[in-house]
């Protein structure tokens, strides 16, 4: 199959969809049309499981572009794309490494390709001396000649001269060229997948089981010193935070006139506490179950101890959570307050797998691994949701204090439903609000208007019934 000619053919659909478009109905297609070559040159790869669930990841993200338009859902179909890519490559290999052999193959694929193909050309013809005397003589001297003579008869012939002045080349878009070009570079790549295999392959040999090691073993002294120092430390430091956590639920349930200032500080000081608590419990289980000490016969009670350290951190979070629940429920979502609720899964996240990294005796890998992971499907799951709506929807249906001016401010997403809104509750809207929703409207309204097919988004179906 050729797939200079594949490639070719797709430069022009590639330029047809994204040339001096927005994006959105053009992203879908892309990635259909990606997929559909994808599978046509490398259908065994797609019988397997891992590379079919990345396929519908990035079905799913592309779509998501289509019905509402954000950075969000775009980042997420190219990370996507990226790691759909570098599992048809290397499927066993890690999600992140996967993503660095997805964005290398985009970029760097031909120039890698062609430059090994000179390299073994060079070493094949490299006693043969290359004419350049001859190439001269065939392309440039005719070339020379003739624009002399075209010179020589557009002053000796009027009527020569004039047919010579009406040839128009203006019809070449040299910047469709250059885009359909990108395009093309840009599917060889697609088509040519290649890794980065010194990555690879240091990725595929790590397991993420923790070995003993024997050409460090320490002494059975050094074991117990280690186990007793990890007992008091996380005696210590389970009393500690217990402590704390007893004091901050006292603290919440005395807050009852539910200020803004109150809320706040409670919320970004817990958020700062878990931080560094979070931060702290991590790196210490890490010291401690980083070797040996995992092998220890009686290390038990560390064990236990670290995972009620563990625990409480989980409570931790889970106040935190509500901490930033009381501030959501009296004033309404923001970027800011979602992104606190963001921050606490990861944290959760973390805390889990680090848990089954000591149970269950992992190494760094595993944690690294996982977590990725992790994140990349609450990167999918967070795309799921049109943000700009969802907050807009909570903060005037539900929040006891509604921001109408953080509203407006955001993006097209939340259009509709704000001038919904505003006609439904004439009385509580002040003029200027109104004015500026109805503003934001037209001008949304005019924008879908003006959209190619290409740029086709689901709010461009409401227009039309």
């Amino acid at each position: 199959m050729n797939k200079k000619l594949i490639s070719l053919s797709t430069a022009i659909l590639f330029s047809l969809f994204f040339f001096r478009k927005d994006i959105g109905l053009n992203m879908l297609l892309f990635s259909i049309l990606t997929i559909l070559i994808l599978a046509l040159l490398f259908p065994s790869k797609f019988k397997d499981k891992k590379v079919l669930i990345y396929t519908g990841f990035y079905i799913v993200s592309s779509s998501l572009i289509f019905f509402y338009n954000s950075s969000l859902t775009i980042i997420t179909s190219l990370i996507s794309f990226f790691v759909l890519l570098g599992a048809v490559i290397e499927r066993r290999s890690s999600i992140y490494v996967q993503a660095f052999n997805g964005l290398y193959t985009t970029i760097a694929s031909i120039f890698t390709t062609t430059f090994q193909q000179l390299n073994e050309e060079t070493k094949a013809v490299k006693k043969r001396n290359i004419n350049y005397i001859y190439w001269f003589k065939m392309i440039g001297i005719p070339l020379i000649t003739v624009s002399i003579f075209i010179i020589l008869y557009r002053s000796a012939n009027p009527y020569f001269n004039e047919i010579i002045q009406k040839i128009d080349l203006s019809f070449i878009n040299i910047q469709l060229v250059l885009f359909t070009v990108m395009g093309y570079f840009l599917m060889i790549n697609i088509t040519n997948p290649i890794e980065i295999e010194s990555l690879t392959s240091i990725d595929l040999k790590t397991s993420n089981i923790l070995v003993r090691n024997s050409k460090r073993e320490q002494s059975t002294e050094s074991l117990i010193q280690e186990n007793q120092l990890g007992i008091v430390l996380f005696i210590v430091l389970n009393s500690l935070l217990l402590f704390f956590l007893i004091t901050d639920v006292l603290y919440i349930s005395r807050i009852t006139d539910l200020r803004a200032s109150d809320l706040s500080k409670a919320v970004h000081e817990g958020v700062y506490a878990l931080i560094t608590s979070i931060v702290f419990a991590i790196t210490i289980i890490l010291y401690f179950f980083r070797g040996n000490l995992n092998f220890f016969a009686k290390n038990k009670n560390l064990r236990l101890l670290t995972f009620i350290w563990i625990a409480l951190n989980i409570v931790l979070v889970y106040i935190t959570s509500y901490k930033n629940y009381l501030y959501v429920f009296q004033y309404g979502f923001t970027y800011k307050r979602i992104g606190v609720y963001i921050y606490l899964s990861l944290s959760l996240i973390g805390l889990i797998t680090t848990f089954f990294k000591v149970s269950n005796v992992y190494n760094l890998w595993y944690l690294f691994r996982k977590n990725m992971q992790m994140a990349y499907l609450l990167l999918i799951l967070l795309s799921t949701v049109n943000w700009d709506k969802f907050i807009t929807h909570y903060n005037t249906e539900t929040a006891n204090i509604t921001d109408l001016d953080y509203l407006i401010k955001l993006s097209d997403n939340n259009t509709l439903l704000l001038k919904k809104y505003t006609d439904a509750h004439p009385d509580i809207v002040s003029y200027r609000e109104q004015r500026e929703v109805l503003l934001k409207y037209h001008v949304y309204i005019e924008k879908l208007e003006g959209n190619n097919w290409q740029e086709l988004v689901y709010d461009n179906l409401k227009l039309y019934k």
